[in-house]
């Protein structure tokens, strides 16, 4: 295996010290031009790299900001990811993403790897429900923001989309079309984003002055295009089949339509179907999708600004002061609801 070149071997063939070397990385100007273009040849004919994480331990601050999100499957997390990552390069940082992939075991060990690599701070998308997670993280010391999450019983920043409003938007438009009997394919119940869509479709039933017993709630373990198949499956299944089906992701939605598609059950004729965040793929699915759309891009710019805030305002004369901002959905119709009833 071959060796890593160091600072040491630069100096060495170009004939200085390593002092002269560090100062031709790090400070250009303070040295002569002649001396300059033989340190950058020794760097070149070397291929030496600096050491950034020698760097980062000697100023203690790293030029890393950690970003955790539940599915990295999922386009809505890869917007989140786009919005976050822009952000942070405009301010010279660079982002590491990592997966929990819906599992609170997963989400521990990343934590504890960002906390190995002394990150400047994280982007957070929970998928631990009971918090002890991000308890046993905040012992660290390294600052965060909730990410479609609102910042319920912490003191931290979030960004996130205002859920109950958003449930009640898809419901709502339902309701006005005419459905009077929905199911909800809602994912993990655990998940705070599910819990809250659910609220708002049971508020704007109520609105209807329609019972909670007209929504029909099919969970299923995952927020992704298999468990939306799985769900169809089991909406065919019902001898009093809903009308309506009102899913909390659009990654679920589409499933559902794969599963209609495929029993021949028409869409919207025969089943209406709303999902949620206007992926990309919603527009472009055989019958577009209906869907409620989240400024994912945003959410992830307005998490990134929040965090530097912080990281940048340690040693400010005023503290940083924690904030919860909460964005609002907007519900985008397509085909896949607009049948006359």
């Amino acid at each position: 295996m071959a060796q890593s070149v160091g600072i040491k071997d630069v100096a060495r063939v170009a004939g200085v010290s390593v002092g002269t070397v560090s100062n031709v990385i790090n400070r250009p100007d303070t040295v002569a031009a002649e001396t300059r273009a033989r340190v950058l040849s020794a760097i070149d004919r070397l291929g030496y790299v600096r050491s950034e994480s020698a760097r980062q331990l000697r100023a203690g601050r790293s030029r890393i900001m950690g970003l955790l999100v539940l599915d990295m499957g999922n386009p809505f997390f890869v917007d989140v990811a786009r919005g976050a990552e822009r952000a942070a390069r405009e301010a010279g940082l660079g982002v590491m993403v990592c997966n929990s992939a819906q599992n609170p075991g997963e989400e521990a060990e990343y934590l504890s790897l960002f906390a190995e690599q002394r990150v400047r701070g994280v982007l957070l998308t929970p998928a631990d429900a009971t918090g002890r997670n991000i308890e046993a993280f905040r012992r660290h010391g390294i600052p965060f923001v909730l990410v479609d999450r609102v910042a319920e019983g912490t003191t931290e920043c979030s960004v996130s989309v205002d859920d109950v409003a958003g449930g009640a938007l898809a419901v709502r438009h339902l309701v006005d079309a005419g459905h009077r009997s929905i199911a909800y394919v809602c994912g993990p119940p655990g998940l705070n984003q599910v819990r809250d869509r659910r609220t708002g479709a049971l508020n704007a039933l109520a609105e209807a002055g329609l019972g909670p017993d007209r929504l029909r709630e099919l969970p299923t373990e995952r927020l992704d295009v298999a468990a939306g198949r799985d769900a169809g499956a089991r909406l065919l299944g019902l001898a009093d089949r809903p009308t309506a089906v009102f899913c909390a992701n659009d990654l679920l939605a589409l499933g559902v339509l794969q599963a209609m598609y495929a029993a021949g059950v028409g869409v919207p004729d025969d089943l209406a179907i709303v999902g949620y965040d206007d992926i990309e793929f919603a527009a472009a699915a055989a019958v577009p999708l209906t869907s409620v759309r989240q400024p994912a891009v945003t959410m992830g710019a307005l998490a990134a600004e929040l965090l530097l805030e912080e990281t940048e305002g340690e040693n400010a004369a005023e503290p940083h002061e924690h904030r919860r901002v909460v964005l609002r959905p907007e519900l985008v119709v397509r085909r896949s609801s607009l049948a006359a009833r």
